[in-house]
């Protein structure tokens, strides 16, 4: 292998090699679905005291809860464009995927030691840190992604590592969800145990898959990273928001994703908090809350995708922002648990499909002469990261002004309403099929 270039002994498109990098997908999803989705809010809620005094304040432990997820994307957010230099110009993609993994991993893994309302700050600080080392992880492992695979292979590789992680995170979900209906049989003491050795099992999960992409994947350039690579990424978004602004139509259709990204997030990361607080859920049914939204997910995604090429991208998102804001008016008066699973099939259906739509319509407004895209990718992923900010900042808030989560989905419902009337404003062109 060659010392100036070692990606150079690797071929992309290569099977071996695109299923390792999969498996970083299949490794941290479990993080994602598992600990912020599924068990630890319910937990943290059930811990935590109705209020918490933070500085002299007196915070709700919902609000705190949304608080701890908009502090770890506002980490993100804010260092995103130096991670993102570092991986495209400074040749440390391995490094620094591997030191966030490890940051998360153990993070994850110290959540075992948040056992009462007094160790409450082991679950902030763990939970905040095991966030922030996910989403960085995240930022190295899309990176790799030209090195692996041709530009028309793209797609399909990005699908696989899809599959991989909701494979992987429902897999070890089940397992867990094994682990604390049978917490006796199994030999824990009590269902608090068992839930508190799921987290170190999803830390060991996370660590132990990682290191198959960590020994697949192309190695880091040897020698020095080059000077000014620390803002490069900087400049790179301000040179992508430089040219957006400029049409009026990118404008409005930025605007509207950032109003619907921030309602969609903040219930994807709350979903199951209010669940819990506002209807008592059991634990092994809010589980089953999430397994039944993972899998109506999947089809979702494809009906997406079908009434796209049937009707467009703008009629498609125009479509699931109306059911969005239907499930936030319908969710603040829910009052049955057949209510609740009837919405979480609809948030599943509608879930994936924004996301993925969202990405694609945002491609069709890059200026069609560039060739190089990445700083206006960039730039997404920080608005991405930003409206998920705003969107849970906005959740805490509102439940801390009105005494509880309703409110708080109700004024998400507005953001929706925000962004219909701004896509309805948006053109999107229509690419022909090849």
């Amino acid at each position: 292998m060659p010392d100036t270039h070692p990606s150079s002994a690797f071929a992309k498109n290569d099977r071996r090699l695109i299923n390792g990098w999969a498996f970083f997908d299949w490794a941290n999803s479990a993080y994602a679905l598992v600990i912020t989705v599924a068990i630890f809010p319910p937990y943290f809620l059930a811990l935590a005291p109705d209020r918490v005094n933070i500085g002299g304040a007196s915070i709700r432990d919902e609000s705190l809860m949304a608080w701890c997820i908009s502090l770890a994307y506002l980490v993100i957010a804010a260092v995103s464009p130096i991670l993102s230099g570092i991986a495209d110009y400074g040749g440390r993609k391995m490094r620094f995927m591997r030191s966030f993994t490890l940051l998360g991993s153990l993070a994850c893994m110290s959540l075992f030691f948040f056992s009462s309302p007094e160790s409450l700050w082991v679950g902030v600080l763990g939970f905040v840190l095991a966030t922030v080392g996910f989403a960085g992880g995240i930022v190295f492992y899309n990176a790799y992604l030209p090195d692996i695979a041709t530009e028309d292979r793209y797609d399909a590789v990005s699908a696989r590592g899809f599959i991989f992680g909701f494979a992987g995170s429902v897999l070890l979900l089940l397992a867990n969800l094994a682990m604390v209906l049978q917490y006796q049989a199994l030999g824990f003491p009590s269902e608090t145990a068992a839930i508190r050795w799921a987290f170190v099992s999803v830390g060991v999960w996370w660590l132990g898959f990682a290191q198959i992409p960590f020994r697949r994947l192309p190695p880091d350039r040897p020698g020095i990273m080059p000077a000014g690579v620390l803002k490069k990424g900087y400049e790179e978004i301000r040179k992508a928001f430089g040219i957006l602004r400029q049409s009026g139509n990118t404008t409005r259709f930025l605007v509207s994703f950032f109003c619907y990204n921030a309602g969609v997030q903040a219930i994807l990361f709350l979903a199951s908090s209010f669940a819990d607080k506002e209807m008592r859920m059991e634990k092994s049914r809010l589980i089953a809350l999430v397994l039944i939204l993972q899998l109506v997910a999947i089809a979702g995604a494809h009906l997406s995708a079908r009434l796209s090429a049937w009707k467009g991208n703008r009629a498609s998102l125009l479509t699931m922002l109306a059911v969005w804001t239907v499930i936030c008016l319908l969710g603040y008066d829910v009052r049955t648990e057949t209510e609740v699973f009837l919405l979480g099939g609809a948030i599943g259906l509608v879930m994936g499909g924004t996301q993925a739509l969202s990405r694609s319509t945002y491609a069709k407004f890059l200026p069609e002469e560039t060739a190089e895209t990445t700083s206006f990718f960039s730039f997404y992923d920080v608005m991405d990261k930003v409206s998920t900010v705003f969107g849970t900042l906005v959740f805490g808030l509102v439940a801390q002004l009105f005494g509880g989560m309703r409110a708080s989905v109700l004024v998400l419902s507005g953001l929706f309403v925000i962004s219909i009337a701004l896509m309805l404003a948006v053109r999107v062109r229509r690419m022909s099929a090849p």
